[in-house]
């Protein structure tokens, strides 16, 4: 697999503990191939967690606040298990450190993992879907889910909760440029079958940018964090935050998002955080 992190290799799965008057945010997300003709034709290939500290003294804002992150991506399919339990040790890292767990859909990613996951991972896996389930009744004073997508309409005029409207409404830009010339599945068979760098580094940047923003959207609905009325490009924060990482960052087409701001309200939506066609209406708790 091929892991990028902020952190030193030892401290992957996390960052250190946090301080005493610190809530910790811990952001995943999950990019997977879809099959909707098969049983459990979903299969995951690349995930990314972002780890954020923030004081329980005063509101953040987030243009000041740094960040750690860690990416995971398969070097061909066969590698599918071992990224579902680097996923499954992040999550349970996450119980241990972490107030807040949080994703954007994330009982999708959570179910993704959990119908492929090999044995020794599912009990994990098993855990995080039923704190998801429960965490309408949870203590907010103890580690505890919060879903993007289903609990931040206090926060929203709009009726839409695709990530990328649910942000460009609260003013993050999340412009998506790695989806202008070709979709996520695309980019990612490049990666797979033609050993493309291009095609993973794209759609890892796509992917740590979800975990990101999701991060922020979920420290805003907690009251922990601010940022300022004309907006945060997240790129930028990305561009810094990740510098080095991955060639695409410095590719023009992503460079010149850090200019000036880009709206990112027409931003194309990566395919596993999409609807599916034929879903049927669900309650915010299953």
């Amino acid at each position: 697999m091929i892991i990028k992190s902020s952190l030193p290799t030892a401290r992957a799965l996390r960052p250190p503990p946090p301080g005493s008057a610190t809530v910790r945010i811990a952001s995943i997300d999950v990019e997977w191939t879809k099959n909707y003709r098969i049983k459990n034709g979903q299969r995951p290939f690349c995930y990314s967690v972002a780890w954020l500290d923030l004081p329980t003294s005063s509101t953040a804002d987030l243009a000041e606040t740094p960040f750690e992150w860690t990416s995971v991506y398969v070097e061909e399919p066969g590698e599918m298990d071992g990224l579902i339990r680097h996923a499954a040790q992040t999550l349970t890292s996450a119980a241990d450190t972490a107030t807040i767990i949080t994703g954007h859909q994330f009982c999708a990613d959570l179910s993704v993992l959990e119908a492929n996951a090999p044995q020794d991972a599912l009990r994990a896996l098993h855990d995080a879907r039923e704190h998801w389930r429960q965490r309408r009744d949870a203590d907010l004073e103890t580690s505890h889910y919060l879903d993007t997508r289903y609990d931040a309409g206090h926060l929203l005029a709009s009726t839409s909760r695709r990530l990328v409207d649910v942000c460009t409404e609260l003013g993050l830009d999340v412009t998506q440029p790695e989806l202008r010339q070709a979709s996520m599945p695309a980019w990612h068979r490049r990666w797979i079958e033609d050993a493309e760098p291009e095609g993973r580094e794209r759609v890892s940047v796509l992917n740590l940018r979800h975990s990101l923003s999701t991060a922020y959207v979920a420290a805003r609905t907690a009251g922990l964090a601010h940022w300022a009325n004309t907006g945060l490009n997240v790129n930028r924060v990305i561009a810094e935050g990740a510098k080095g990482a991955w060639g695409w960052l410095d590719n023009p087409t992503f460079t010149h998002l850090l200019e000036d701001e880009c709206p990112s309200a027409d931003a194309a939506l990566s395919p596993s955080k999409a609807p599916r066609r034929q879903a049927k209406p669900r309650s915010s708790t299953h």
